[in-house]
């Protein structure tokens, strides 16, 4: 049976036709507890699924690590249960020899739920993490069209989407060649992030420099500082951004498109990465309302 979809039985209702009732396919949802050289960090709700790449995101969305080699070793914790199964829900990971552990203030006092990576911070000040790949100076240049067919083929690798229609997607793309490299799926958008950075920095490709990460939801302030933590240098979405994520992407140097659909976008911060092949309009920067 698959950890990543579930099947149920449900109703289906039209008005003005009689109830049927089918079975339907579901995301699962569970909670994955993540602990570093036996303390417990955090817990999160997850898709089941490249947990050790869930887990190397997230420390390296906290600061913790920036290499492959910082992550030493990562294992699922047996007696889980009363009766002592293993339910893969809870993840030890063994961090290199000289490497920092977390700062006891990085443990998140309550559940991180699939919707707020940042859940649980014990403060204001450890929601922002200093990041050691500035973005700023990072000359990629993206050609628009290119950028424009990102949605579509971030649809089209989304297979568990496909299958449940309740599922957030982030894919990491060369922003030269339009060529992505990784796509993973999760409950939580920010999980889904951090399973993409994790895969990253596994793979001792950190910092992810010319590289576009695309996301299937709004852009929020923490999928913006997990781009950041990476050295990622545009963020694209399909949906809004905050206007947290706004004023930090400006703050870092960093590109951020929002609302990437069909041949349209629009470029929050950063446009001078997007090059449309068209002249501009004046700048309107400095204007709010």
């Amino acid at each position: 049976m698959s950890r990543i979809t579930a099947r149920r039985k449900v109703v289906r209702m039209t008005v003005g036709r009689a109830p049927t009732t089918r079975e339907d396919v579901l995301a699962v949802e569970e909670p994955l507890e993540i602990r570093v050289n036996g303390r417990s960090l955090a817990v999160t709700m997850r898709t089941p699924g490249n947990d050790y790449d869930l887990a190397a995101g997230f420390l390296v969305s906290e600061g913790v690590i920036t290499r492959g080699e910082h992550f030493f070793a990562a294992r699922y914790c047996a007696g889980a249960t009363v009766e002592g199964l293993n339910t893969y829900n809870v993840l030890d990971v063994s961090l290199a020899p000289g490497v920092t552990p977390p700062d006891p203030s990085l443990e998140r006092s309550f559940l991180t739920t699939s919707s707020c990576g940042l859940c649980g911070k014990a403060s204001i000040d450890a929601v922002r993490t200093k990041s050691a790949f500035p973005v700023v100076d990072d000359p990629v240049r993206v050609d628009a069209a290119l950028l424009s067919t990102f949605p579509d083929t971030l649809r089209d690798a989304q297979a568990v989407f496909e299958k449940t229609g309740g599922i957030h997607a982030a894919a990491l793309f060369d922003g030269a060649t339009g060529r992505m490299l990784v796509l993973r799926e999760d409950v939580g958008r920010h999980n889904a992030v951090d399973k993409v950075i994790g895969w990253a920095v596994k793979e001792d490709l950190l910092p992810l420099a010319g590289t576009v990460l695309m996301v299937s939801s709004r852009a929020s302030f923490e999928l913006a500082q997990k781009a950041l933590m990476a050295g990622i240098p545009v963020l694209a979405a399909v949906s809004a951004p905050s206007s947290l994520a706004a004023e930090f992407a400006d703050e870092v140097g960093m590109t951020l498109v929002g609302f990437l659909r069909g041949d349209s976008m629009v470029v929050y911060a950063g446009a001078e990465r997007i090059e449309s092949g068209e002249p501009s309009e004046p700048s309107l920067a400095g204007v709010t309302g």
